[in-house]
């Protein structure tokens, strides 16, 4: 079942939100400026765009495991929440973990947007849980 996101591209080249592969759940954010993350410093990176969720979805901005991995390039705040309401432009909060600066030119993908829906539930108090093969084992214990 598909959606409908309303988007506000709030410069002309800014870019749409876009899966790599068909099976991606991420849809990359791109800067719209080309702009320095220097080391060990955060960097608010502009998007150029901002959406308009419904009620009950949810938009949790992620890192790109590339820019960790190779360069210590992450979001400070991960993974970043935008509730339905919000309708400012995207902005990622970039921290260079790194010795050395880096740049960021315009049109790059910067970070991942995950889109969820929210199905309510409520919680019910009780004395035990039901048992589980990894049960209470903590950290680790799947593998």
């Amino acid at each position: 079942m598909s959606k409908n996101i309303q988007i506000k591209l709030l410069i002309s080249d800014a870019k749409i939100p876009q899966k790599q592969h068909s099976s991606d759940i991420g849809y990359d954010l791109s800067s719209i400026e080309e702009v320095k993350l220097p080391s060990k410093e955060v960097t608010l990176v502009h998007t150029g765009i901002s959406i308009s969720l419904t009620e009950g979805i949810a938009g949790f901005v992620l890192p790109r495991s590339g820019l960790a991995t190779k360069h210590q390039i992450t979001l400070i705040n991960s993974p970043g929440l935008i509730d339905p309401g919000y309708t400012g432009e995207i902005l990622v909060p970039l921290i260079n973990h790194s010795n050395s600066d880096y740049l960021i030119d315009k049109h790059d993908r910067i970070a991942q947007l995950v889109l969820l829906s929210e199905e309510h539930v409520s919680f019910e108090v009780v004395d035990v849980l039901d048992d589980s093969k990894r049960s209470d084992k903590g950290f680790g214990s799947t593998g």
